[in-house]
């Protein structure tokens, strides 16, 4: 039997687990992942067109009306910067906690962060109406008088806290590639090509791969400055895992809406974040498992610790929602509890009942090991997790606007073509950077596996 020293032990030579990991980057592409690409691009360009042709005629092309100021865009944002959560608590927080399942998934998820972050802030870009104004949210000395960005709306926090998430993410997640670079670097110089063409092609990838291992050498000193410096970024990286959706819940927490206005919504968004963003990890996990072969790198146990953190993290966002209930019974404040009461039985009952069939029944299924250790079954419920968690936001932002304190006030939300458009174009910009990603860039952070080898290899004999 396994120990807990030796049961991510892989048992290969270094120079087998290097083409393995590689073939993906080496080979051409299959007719699958062509498919894949297409898909996304044709997803992609619809948002991106639909977001032109807004410049050009308006926001009136979108479901926002008086008094649902926040409509899809919103929704859109919250739920991406959510999914962007878990790269960072996998690299961060559990290598403090050294957990040794995380290196092989690590690399991939914090892909992952940094192109669902991108994606987040498409949205408040769309939303602002007049997108060729957005530099007078940044802070900079101007001749515009006394026209300074508002310093006390949570919005403007948004942007200092997710720029500086994104940055900080970006940092780590290149630094941990260089290794794997050099790898590719050396690979890449000593084979030989058949044509002109392909010469060109090889030279191209060599030079690129050069310049991007930043001259690394693998010394025991560069190793050394290495650790050190992931050390530092992870103790940065930890409280931005923690801070950047509680300012997110910020822009309904310090509202006066019935529904927001909740001092339990900075741990519940951050709980529902870490809950999201592992089952997009694992839905994306499990299909590159199986594309490109990399079950030994990608084990049942890697899912399975998954899981575990999607069951967690599930408890959790089932018991704030049950504290919003039981507080807004508690409050006796009419509007709050109607807000509620409106969320179960209102005209948007069905986004509700979708969101707790979908969060809060779906990870029982995980208590159960043969469940939780079947692929078919954690891929259909990380799906569904990300699904609940998107009418999540829509039960939050739509139904708590749409009926707010005054009746005459009240009106619905019907989304248009438009609404649909951009955010099948959000999952399409989503997935071409992603599928981009696992042709250029190794999807396994290939340095920390061989270390874990190395140490679970001493170890065992």
């Amino acid at each position: 039997m396994a120990t807990e020293k030796n049961i991510y032990h892989i048992g290969k030579p270094f120079a087998a687990m290097d083409d393995d990991v590689m073939r993906p980057i080496e080979a051409f592409p299959t007719k699958l992942w062509w498919g894949a690409f297409g898909v996304s691009i044709a997803a992609a360009v619809l948002g991106i067109a639909t977001i032109l042709y807004s410049w050009f005629v308006g926001l009136g092309i979108f479901a926002i009306n008086n008094p649902v100021g926040w409509g899809f865009f919103i929704v859109n944002f919250v739920f991406w910067v959510g999914i962007g959560h878990a790269g960072t608590l996998i690299s961060a927080i559990l290598f403090l906690f050294r957990q040794k399942w995380r290196t092989s998934i690590n690399r991939a998820a914090e892909a992952m962060t940094i192109f669902a972050v991108i994606v987040a802030a498409i949205f408040p870009l769309i939303h602002i109406g007049r997108p060729w104004f957005v530099y007078w949210a940044f802070p900079y000395p101007n001749e515009r008088g006394p026209l300074w960005a508002n310093f006390r709306s949570p919005l403007l926090w948004d942007l200092f806290a997710i720029s500086t998430y994104f940055s900080v993410s970006l940092i780590f997640w290149y630094m941990g590639l260089v290794p794997d670079f050099a790898t590719l670097r050396d690979r890449f110089e000593r084979y030989k090509a058949n044509s002109k063409i392909g010469a060109f092609l090889l030279q191209v990838k060599s030079i690129s791969y050069r310049v991007l291992a930043l001259g690394w050498v693998g010394s025991a000193k560069t190793w050394h400055h290495y650790e050190k410096m992931v050390m530092i970024l992870s103790a940065l990286a930890t409280p931005l895992v923690l801070s950047v959706h509680t300012i997110v819940s910020f822009d309904f927490a310090t509202s006066v809406i019935p529904g927001w206005h909740a001092t339990i919504f900075p741990p519940y968004f951050v709980a529902g974040a870490i809950y999201s963003g592992f089952a997009m990890v694992m839905t994306l996990m499990i299909i590159t498992r199986e594309v490109f072969k990399l079950k030994e790198y990608i084990t049942i146990k890697h899912l399975e610790n998954m899981a575990i953190v999607i069951l967690v993290t599930g408890m959790m966002v089932s018991f704030a929602y049950t504290v919003e209930f039981v507080m807004a019974a508690y409050s006796a404040s009419h509007n709050e509890q109607y807000a509620f009461i409106n969320r179960m039985t209102g005209p948007f009952a069905w986004a509700f009942w979708i969101m707790f069939t979908c969060n809060v029944v779906s990870p029982h299924f995980l208590w159960f090991k043969k469940l939780r250790t079947n692929i078919k079954m954690l891929f259909v419920i990380s799906i569904v997790v990300n699904i609940g968690m998107w009418f999540e936001r829509f039960v939050i932002v739509i139904i708590s606007l749409h009926r707010d304190y005054l009746p005459s006030s009240w009106d619905s939300y019907d989304p248009t073509w438009a609404d649909y458009a951009v955010l099948i174009g959000s999952f399409g910009i989503f997935f071409t950077l992603f599928l981009m990603f696992i042709r250029t860039i190794p999807s396994i952070a290939l340095a920390e596996v061989k270390a874990d080898e190395a140490n679970a290899s001493l170890s065992h004999h």
